[in-house]
């Protein structure tokens, strides 16, 4: 770096850009230039940018009109961000109470803890999502313990008892063997338990770090606990709560293995598309403008949110 008249600082900072651009930038101009293009029975199965079997400039975004016009695209975008946003906030009503736990604990707990969060990815991915279907299947360790327990006896009892008592005339159906693997439960399932570290482990991070003589000050000045925690823990925790729920939020749209294995044939997600449209229908063309827009639907907010934040930042107070 330095034969190439670089500063040292120059030199360290350049590293990263170069990476992020071979890696992300390029790859994304490929899939963007393949997005413009028209299928084509060829190798590569698609048109040249340039050339005499170039596709004309007023059919270039031909790919992209589709997107809005075919329903199938419009249901899987919209089941795509309704599966990330809900496994979002389930994610954060379960990590936050968790993160809090643990910086509270002492160092040597929060050690173990720590630990067990982060245990689950020493194991494949692939292995634990079938070890969910294992878990949720009809022959499942969940109906098997709901047959250890005798839980249609006991169900089958208190609503007897509510009929004798006139609380209600339904009479009761079992309810073992339940259906839960293939349907939306399960997916939300899947993702809650592979992303939920992801909402963890940023928001241990800035609740760690809080200082504690706050709450004390509060406390003080007659501030109960609780309101305490809404005026002064969250707001400070604002930070990690943002970081964990776009960790969580962005690869749960385009998750594939879980809604796959988990959701079964009826889950019709975005990842899906993506692979029925690459890898059976050949129509890379096509797979690539649904992998640019709901690359643009994620980057684009995102930015503008770090733009504003930036802003509010930099303003005087």
């Amino acid at each position: 770096m330095v034969a190439l008249g670089l500063r040292p600082r120059a030199a360290v900072i350049l590293v990263p850009y170069l990476w992020l651009t071979i890696f992300f930038v390029v790859p994304c101009l490929i899939i963007l230039k393949i997005s413009l293009a028209q299928t084509l029975i060829a190798q590569p199965p698609y048109t040249p940018m340039l050339g005499p079997d170039s596709v004309p400039h007023e059919q270039l975004f031909d790919n992209f009109k589709r997107l809005g016009q075919d329903f199938l695209y419009i249901i899987a975008y919209g089941n795509s961000l309704k599966l990330a946003a809900i496994s979002t906030v389930l994610c954060l009503l379960i990590g936050y109470p968790m993160a809090y736990g643990i910086a509270r604990c002492s160092p040597s707990t929060r050690s173990l803890l720590l630990l067990a969060i982060i245990l689950p990815f020493w194991t494949s991915f692939l292995i634990r999502v079938y070890a969910w279907m294992s878990i949720l299947g009809k022959e499942g360790v969940y109906n098997k313990f709901l047959d250890a327990i005798n839980y249609n006896w006991f169900a089958q009892n208190f609503n007897d008892l509510l009929i004798f008592l006139h609380v209600t005339s339904e009479p009761y159906l079992s309810l073992a063997p339940l259906q839960i693997l293939y349907t939306p439960t399960a997916m939300y399932i899947g993702i809650v338990y592979a992303y939920l570290p992801f909402m963890i482990l940023p928001l241990y991070s800035n609740l760690e770090k809080m200082d504690l003589s706050l709450l004390e000050a509060a406390a003080d000045l007659g501030c109960r606990p609780f309101k305490a925690f809404c005026v002064i823990t969250i707001p400070l925790s604002l930070p990690g709560i943002i970081a964990g729920s776009l960790l969580v939020f962005i690869p749960a749209v385009g998750e594939y293995v879980i809604p796959e294995l988990l959701g079964g044939p009826d889950a019709l997600m975005i990842g899906r598309v993506v692979y029925n449209e690459f890898s059976q229908n050949r129509d890379w063309p096509m797979s690539s403008a649904v992998a640019v827009a709901i690359l643009l639907a994620l980057v684009i907010p995102i930015m503008l949110f770090q733009y504003f934040q930036n802003k509010a930042q930099e303003a005087p107070k």
